[in-house]
């Protein structure tokens, strides 16, 4: 398989609760697919998320009689959550190079992949809101970033936070710190227990892990929609906190006039949920008036996959190709669905 014509590409894009492989011949034909579990660095280690990661990419190449290395991958290009800082960056890159997967290779965050999905030049701002929540904007060679850490980087948001929030608001309605709330019997009803000090203990213990409070967030969105004051409360602050790193990444460019893409993505934002989505439009375009704000359909993978074939220099008709094999559109603000 020594030839470069046959040598393949591949992509990833590793999100905090899943991770979608693509395997890519040279002229955008997608050869095979895989999907498996978070492979975030900041969760598994940079040793292994890189290992987790190589067990999925051979799977798929496994089903097309291929093998990782390079004398049969071209370039592996991987956007992953987790990714954020510089040091981060090269560590993953060393792994991956240790491990032979292939000729070359590019590892960045995965707010970059959603990027570069709806927006054809790979310029402009992509806000992701999942599990976690992260910005990127590239416009003109400058680059702007955030390091997504959680609140020793400023972060609130994502369906974890949003979760933690829940349980917040629980057990101060429970002991009479805070407002009632319908919170309350919801996180009871979801994990079956019978009330908030019994829950407290079992998280505090490890009984419940506390990753599975990011399963509250669409519930938090319902009270809120059935008119819950404090949810309604937690839903605006989530738009708030995903408009101001749109608007800080603009302001940093100096594009708070221009006419530039705001690509937002991750599972909570592709949801298309109105109490959210009329906020975040509101107060986006209230700083950016000109900005035109775009929820892609595709899976971000694709915009990996993208990226990918962008690194080798492929034809344009590679990237047709691709994009044709996805085949969902790139939806504006407020259009149908």
């Amino acid at each position: 398989m020594g030839e470069v014509g046959s040598r393949l590409i591949v992509a990833v894009d590793g999100g905090n609760s899943k991770t979608d492989v693509v395997v890519l011949a040279p002229d955008g034909t997608v050869l095979a697919r895989g999907r498996g579990g978070g492979y975030s660095p900041h969760v598994l280690g940079t040793t292994g998320a890189v290992a987790a990661i190589e067990d999925l990419i051979q799977e798929a190449l496994r089903s097309i009689d291929r093998d990782l290395g390079p004398a049969d991958i071209e370039h592996v290009a991987a956007f992953l959550a987790g990714v954020d800082l510089v040091r981060e960056r090269s560590d993953m890159v060393a792994s991956i190079v240790a491990r032979n997967w292939s000729r070359t290779v590019t590892v960045d965050n995965d707010t970059f992949a959603l990027l570069r999905l709806a927006s054809l030049a790979g310029t402009g701002v992509a806000v992701v809101c999942g599990a976690g929540i992260n910005c990127v904007a590239v416009d003109d060679g400058r680059t702007v970033r955030f390091p997504s850490l959680g609140p020793i980087s400023g972060d609130w948001g994502g369906g974890l936070q949003l979760g933690v929030s829940a349980m917040t608001a629980a057990a101060r309605d429970a002991d009479g710190r805070g407002p009632r709330t319908a919170l309350t019997q919801i996180v009871l009803e979801h994990f079956h227990q019978p009330d908030v000090l019994t829950l407290i203990e079992r998280l505090h213990f490890g009984e419940i892990p506390r990753e599975r409070l990011a399963e509250l967030s669409p519930q938090v969105f319902a009270t809120a929609a059935a008119g819950d004051k404090v949810a309604g409360e937690l839903v605006s602050r989530l738009a708030g906190e995903i408009a101001s790193f749109a608007i800080a990444a603009l302001r940093r460019l100096g594009l708070t006039s221009a006419t530039v893409p705001i690509v937002l993505g991750g599972s909570i934002l592709a949801a298309r949920l109105p109490a959210l989505e009329d906020q975040v439009r509101h107060r986006i375009l209230e700083v950016a008036p000109n900005a035109e704000l775009l929820f892609p359909a595709d899976p971000p993978i694709l915009g990996a996959a993208l990226l990918a074939l962008d690194a080798v220099h492929v034809e344009p008709a590679a990237t047709d190709r691709l994009r044709s094999g996805f085949a969902a559109p790139v939806l504006a603000s407020g259009a149908v669905r």
